[in-house]
């Protein structure tokens, strides 16, 4: 199996929204729960536009901050930028980097603080 086919499920499968940048900060990708998270403002069809025109000037302002840091240093690789109490959750940039250190873009990374409602090992049966 090819791994290009097992690191995309890894993004398909998670249910936080991913959604990948490259360095002009061009939505790449989106998985299926940013689709959903951002279906208000366009879901999908964001795939191919810019970042920056989905956030205001002070927000695009830090984006284009983090970029320039991401590139300053092969060290820096990820940074906290929200904390959101309503979904109790915290939200950071994350640096994507080639094989050789060079960065090729980056994304924002949801990590949820809530207890999980799923019950151990549900199997459904």
């Amino acid at each position: 199996m090819e791994l290009s086919a097992l690191f995309k499920s890894v993004l398909e499968q998670d249910r936080a929204a991913i959604v990948l940048c490259d360095l002009q900060h061009t939505i790449v990708y989106m998985n299926p729960a940013a689709t959903a998270r951002y279906a208000n403002r366009g879901g999908a069809a964001l795939v191919g536009r810019s970042l920056l025109d989905c956030h205001g000037p002070a927000s695009n302002a830090m984006i284009e901050r983090v970029a320039a840091w991401f590139a300053a240093d092969r060290s820096h690789n990820i940074i906290y930028t929200y904390r959101n109490e309503k979904e109790n959750k915290d939200v950071y940039m994350v640096a994507l980097r080639a094989d050789d250190g060079t960065l090729i873009g980056y994304y924002e990374k949801h990590e949820y603080r809530a207890p999980e409602t799923m019950a151990l090992y549900d199997f459904g049966d």
